[in-house]
């Protein structure tokens, strides 16, 4: 049976969060695993307004076949919010709705590489980036991630001796290691891809959700010529309705247009309408603090505990936003020997292998902090830090002291 499946499939790796978040749908299984919102974020009153509103106005066209680009109102309201925010001038031609940031970054592949070209990604990187892009066979060069972004220094030499098609980044509150890019970072990258004619893909899901620190302008800004900016709803309103979009020069967007009509000819309408609507009518940048506000507490919550129960070998690296921790075991332990154990005691993460491009033996692992009460949490901390003892210690469960 398995001549019969194209070579690409063999080369495609699963997505290691969505395996976990089967075996985490057990109730006995606190979960650290998946980049989930916390649900209580989920504008339901605002949204169920905003459905009753468009199915008695506009309800025969939400449910009717609609251009590819997106609903038109919906483009505007991203272009606005871009000039808003941070001074861009963005159109509304150059934004394409697509089925959240996951599509935007496969139509990426789809639109770009052919079989051997070049990407380059942070080291680590965002595991859905790199299945998305590893169904179009590209060859992969990573780059060291600093506690200022990525390694621009060597990112240079990189480029220089491998050109590349694309870079892939996350600059706000990286996925999965929570780092921010400083201004002198975006400025460099930017550089690096005019002198390299490298496309640059910046992945902005969490921007939005920044606790502290200043809020600096995407590298889309400093050069507009040469990214596509892909954004998201699921983090600030409900990943249910899977809507995203990719911002990007005009020529890139009608080639973006002409794959994504190959792939499902347009994304949900009604969701487009839905997200419009509630958009227009309620104060977003309320609902979004709200969100922040819930997010710091969870982020400190989630420290305190790591700072309470967490062995001193054991480092962690503290957000300013986003939804992520990034933890790093002692030399000689490996993350998916602790996710067994931990597992054990029914709590899960994600090991960070597959955040890497060879993650075998990784000590990383990452833990998301939007999706669990404070009681949950401790008590998930509880279990992964015994976890980790067993691990450090080789000991039976048993021989270690309850907290």
């Amino acid at each position: 049976m398995e001549r019969h499946f194209a070579s690409r499939m063999a080369t495609t790796p699963k997505s290691f969060v969505r395996e976990i978040l089967k075996v985490t749908e057990k109730p006995e299984v606190i979960s650290f695993a998946g980049g989930l919102p916390n649900p209580q974020t989920f504008p339901l009153a605002a949204l169920a307004d905003a459905a009753q509103r468009v199915m008695a106005e506009e309800g025969t066209s939400a449910l009717q076949y609609r251009t590819t680009e997106g609903h038109a109102p919906l483009r505007a309201y991203i272009a606005e919010r871009y000039q808003q925010r941070y001074g861009l001038s963005v159109t509304p031609e150059q934004i394409l709705i697509t089925c959240g940031s996951q599509q935007a970054q496969d139509l990426t592949g789809k639109v770009f590489l052919n079989t051997g070209d070049r990407v380059v990604l942070e080291r680590p990187s965002y595991l859905g980036a790199i299945q998305a892009f590893s169904f179009y066979e590209p060859s992969f060069i990573d780059v060291s991630m600093g506690k200022d972004g990525i390694d621009c220094t060597e990112l240079s030499e990189v480029l220089s001796e491998h050109p590349a098609k694309l870079l892939y980044v996350v600059p706000n509150f990286q996925n999965p290691t929570g780092i921010s890019y400083t201004q002198a970072t975006r400025q460099a990258v930017a550089e690096l891809m005019r002198a390299h004619d490298t496309v640059l893909v910046e992945d902005d899901p969490y921007g939005e959700l920044r606790f502290e620190g200043e809020s600096l302008p995407p590298i889309a800004a400093l050069a507009p010529e040469r990214t596509i900016l892909l954004g998201s709803f699921s983090k600030i309103i409900a990943p249910g309705l899977r809507l995203g979009w990719l911002c990007a020069p005009c020529a890139f967007v009608e080639q973006f247009t002409i794959a994504k009509q190959a792939s499902d000819l347009h994304s949900n309408a009604l969701g487009q309408y839905l997200i419009a609507r509630y958009l227009y009518h309620h104060d977003v940048n309320v609902h979004i603090r709200s969100i922040r506000d819930l997010y710091r507490a969870q982020r400190d919550c989630m420290l305190a505990l790591l700072a309470r129960y967490c062995p001193p070998e054991v480092s962690y690296t503290p957000p300013q936003g986003g939804m992520f921790l990034w933890v790093t075991l002692p030399e000689g332990l490996r993350a998916l020997d602790l996710f067994h154990l931990a597992m054990e005691e029914n709590v899960a993460f994600v090991p960070g292998d597959p955040f890497y491009l060879n993650g075998r033996h990784a000590r990383t692992l990452r833990l998301n902090f939007t999706n669990a009460d404070p009681a949950a949490m401790e008590e998930g901390i509880i279990r992964l830090t015994r976890a980790m003892r067993r691990l450090m210690e080789r000991t039976p469960i048993a021989t270690v002291p309850s907290y």
